[in-house]
C-alpha cells in the first residue's frame, strides 16, 4: 500500500435538500490487499487501537446490506463512470439480528463521503423488499419521503444484497476507523432479512477502509501501510452485481 498523502480538508457542511440539516463528509480511502497482508495489517492495527465496540469474541461482526437502484442501473453505472458526485441508497443491519435496520442514503463526492440514516422495523424493511412501500408516505422522516420518491419517480427497487466480515478499529483524533473487510457474498433480496448464505465473490480479496475527518494522523498512516499497495476505488455493490 502506498504511501497516503497528508490531506487536511475540513469536513464541509452541503445540503442536499431543505427538509435535510447539512451533512457533514468525511474522507473514505479504500485498498486491496489478500488474506496474508490482511492477517499482518490485523495484527498491527491491535496492537495500536482499540477494537470495534460492536464486534463478536473473534473482533468481527457481519454486515448485511440491500442495495437499491433504477432500473437502468443509475446507480451501478454511476460508480462505473467515475461520476464525482452520487448517491446510493441501501438498507443495512448486523450480524444476525435484523431487529434494528437502518435505511441509509450515501453520498459520495470525490474521496469523502457523508451518509444520513433512519431506523426501519423488520416489518417495515421487509414490505419494502415486497415492494409495498406506500406506507413510507405516512412518515415524517425526510429519506423515507425521499425513498418513497425514488422508488414512486425513478422506479427505485432492491437489486441485491451484500454481506461480508468487518473487523474494526477507531482512533480518537481525526475521528479516524480502519476497517478489513472479507469474504464478501452476494444474496438475493429477497432473502436480506436471513442472509445465512450467499455466493462468494470476493475472490480472495480483502477491502481496507480508512475515514476520517479533517485530518489523517501520522500513526494511523503509517499503521496502513504495505508495500506496493495503493488507494484504489472498489465497490462491494458493484461487485455483487456480476453476479446478481
Amino acid at each position: 500500500m502506498a504511501a497516503i498523502p497528508a490531506i487536511a480538508i475540513m469536513a464541509t457542511p452541503v445540503t442536499t435538500t431543505s427538509a435535510y440539516p447539512p451533512c457533514k463528509f468525511r474522507h473514505e480511502l479504500k485498498h486491496q490487499v489478500n488474506n496474508a497482508e490482511a492477517r499482518v495489517l490485523s495484527a498491527r492495527l491491535a496492537l495500536l487501537f482499540g477494537r470495534d465496540a460492536h464486534a463478536g469474541p473473534d473482533g468481527t461482526y457481519r454486515i448485511t446490506s440491500l442495495y437499491f437502484d433504477t432500473p437502468y442501473d443509475e446507480a451501478l453505472r454511476q460508480k462505473i463512470e467515475g461520476i464525482d458526485r452520487r448517491e446510493k441508497f441501501r438498507m443495512r443491519y448486523y450480524d444476525s439480528n435484523p431487529s434494528f435496520v437502518k435505511l441509509e442514503k450515501k453520498i459520495k463526492l470525490g474521496g469523502l463521503c457523508s451518509k444520513r440514516s433512519a431506523r426501519l422495523t423488520p416489518e417495515e424493511a421487509r414490505r419494502i423488499v415486497r415492494g409495498d412501500f406506500a406506507f413510507l408516505l405516512e412518515s415524517d422522516d425526510p429519506l423515507k419521503l425521499e425513498l418513497y420518491s425514488r422508488m414512486r419517480g425513478k422506479l427505485l427497487a432492491p437489486r441485491i444484497v451484500t454481506a461480508y466480515d468487518r473487523e474494526a478499529y477507531t482512533y480518537a483524533p481525526g475521528n479516524c476507523r480502519v476497517t478489513i473487510d472479507r469474504n464478501l457474498r452476494s444474496v438475493a433480496p429477497d432473502h436480506f432479512l436471513d442472509a445465512s448464505f450467499g455466493l462468494p465473490v470476493s475472490d480472495g480479496i480483502v477491502v481496507v477502509e480508512v475515514k476520517y475527518d479533517a485530518f489523517l494522523p501520522d500513526i494511523v498512516r503509517m499503521a496502513v501501510q504495505i508495500p506496493n499497495r495503493r488507494h484504489a476505488a472498489y465497490s462491494k455493490y458493484a461487485m455483487c452485481r456480476k453476479y446478481g
